[in-house]
């Protein structure tokens, strides 16, 4: 029998090789990992740097499109499991009958969330202060990682952190989650209603400035007219580098915990 197929998907600014370790775990419990980049992203982080013109101009869809055909090759539908707004495209590969189950961590919002409290506008603030960031690349500054990914951990850890996993991003997807509200063809759109699904994880930091816990428990709220099994989880001291920060197994084992329950 084939080992069921986990698929990784990382967020904005944080390159997929940062899930190296969740990848020997699950390959350890059992499951065939893989944890391909979002469209444009190199190899490795050295690279993808140096690269920056080719994540630029990217969107939601884009990323959720290119998803979409690497789990079509799969042998079967795969769990996802996704941080950031790679926790949004989990949500919509579930919804589309993509993937048989999902876990979305720290998700970036889908449209339909309202919340947006400071600290959230703060981290978001390198990418829309500039409307040109729209179609560009855009690299966040160690202090901006430090504030908006690595503000529960020490600094010496943070500044760690950004060596090993910062990547330029695209500002596409922050932009269109802004305008998610006014725009009747959001490619933020999730849908949250349908019962033929497989189940979902959505979980929350208490100390997240990304993707504030407000933001993600409203999102899973979202969810209150759906039958299928969505669940919710805070850790409560965690901040937006929870998955691939020093505590990252606490997160890990618990995601696989929750899959060996359903």
């Amino acid at each position: 029998m084939t080992a069921q197929p986990v698929v990784f998907i990382h967020g904005l600014w944080v390159h997929s090789a940062a899930w190296e370790p969740w990848i020997q775990l699950y390959r350890t419990a059992g499951y065939t990992p893989l944890a391909p980049g979002w469209p444009g992203d190199a190899a490795d982080v050295e690279a993808t740097r140096r690269n920056r013109s080719a994540v630029a101009g990217h969107g939601l869809a884009d990323i959720a499109e290119h998803y979409t055909k690497i789990v079509a090759d799969l042998p079967q539908h795969p769990i996802i499991i996704g941080h950031s707004f790679g926790g949004l495209i989990a949500q919509q590969l579930l919804a589309s009958g993509h993937a048989s189950h999902a876990v979305a961590i720290d998700p970036g919002p889908p449209k339909g969330v309202t919340k947006v409290p400071l600290s959230q506008i703060r981290a978001a603030l390198p990418v829309l202060r500039k409307k040109s960031n729209r179609d560009n690349a855009v690299t966040l500054t160690e202090r901006q990682f430090r504030y908006s990914f690595a503000n529960a951990v020490s600094k010496d850890e943070a500044r760690e952190l950004y060596r090993r996993w910062s990547i330029p991003g695209p500002g596409k997807p922050l932009f269109e989650a802004t305008s998610a509200k006014k725009d009747p063809n959001s490619p933020a759109a999730v849908d949250t209603a349908s019962s033929d699904r497989g189940p979902l994880l959505i979980t929350g930091g208490g100390k997240d400035h990304q993707v504030p816990e407000a933001v993600t428990r409203q999102a899973y709220q979202l969810y209150a007219d759906s039958r299928a099994v969505t669940d919710y989880h805070v850790f409560a001291d965690r901040g937006h580098s929870l998955v691939f920060d020093s505590k990252w197994r606490e997160v890990a084992d618990f995601t696989l915990s929750w899959l060996a329950r359903h």
